[in-house]
């Protein structure tokens, strides 16, 4: 298994490529339906329960310009496999073509120290972290829509504007008191 790299292919014309990777495959599927009905770019999704990708038909993958991992904040396996996944990623990725994309935030049976790792690696590897509903077709809709504006970036089909600098202008923080004891 090899490293998935940003810029060892060329990109296609009017097309961008994402790859989503959830281990539970749960939200995976609705987001790609709403990802494919956008009609301005040709956008190509791949879908992977982890990474890395199998090597046997790397010579017709496409590139990939836009990689998001998909975390069920009720589940640990789900971190743990995004966290682990990370690994196998070239590390021109983390130049703006990586984003987290975090679900059931809202759960009340999400532990606080769970957010909080999550919000610690996005801030590590300085990449977008999105919080989006995926219990409802309007929560999708506006999911597909703001990772379509990421991709667009990424893909370079928007012009004077970089993937770098969208990154930058998008990327997690964490704040200093992060641990800290909360007093809930």
């Amino acid at each position: 298994m090899s490293l998935l790299q940003p810029f060892n292919k060329l990109p296609s014309l009017n097309t961008a490529n994402i790859l989503l990777v959830e281990n539970e495959e749960q939200f995976q599927q609705s987001l790609a339906d709403a990802l494919v009905e956008e009609s301005s770019v040709i956008v190509n999704v791949r879908l992977a329960k982890s990474l890395p990708v199998p090597t046997e038909n790397e010579t017709s993958r496409p590139r990939i310009d836009l990689v998001v991992f998909i975390i069920n904040l009720t589940s640990e396996l789900s971190f743990e496999s995004a966290e682990a996944s990370l690994k196998y990623l070239d590390c021109g990725y983390f130049l703006g073509k990586v984003c987290f994309l975090v679900t059931n935030a809202r759960s009340v049976s999400v532990p606080a120290e769970r957010l909080d790792a999550v919000r610690k690696l996005a801030a590590l590897f300085h990449c977008p972290l999105l919080f989006v509903e995926d219990q409802t077709a309007d929560g999708v809709a506006s999911a597909a829509e703001r990772l379509l504006t990421i991709l667009k970036v990424a893909a370079g089909h928007v012009p004077i504007t970089t993937s770098l600098y969208m990154s930058i202008l998008a990327q997690c923080t964490v704040p200093p008191d992060i641990d800290q004891p909360s007093f809930d």
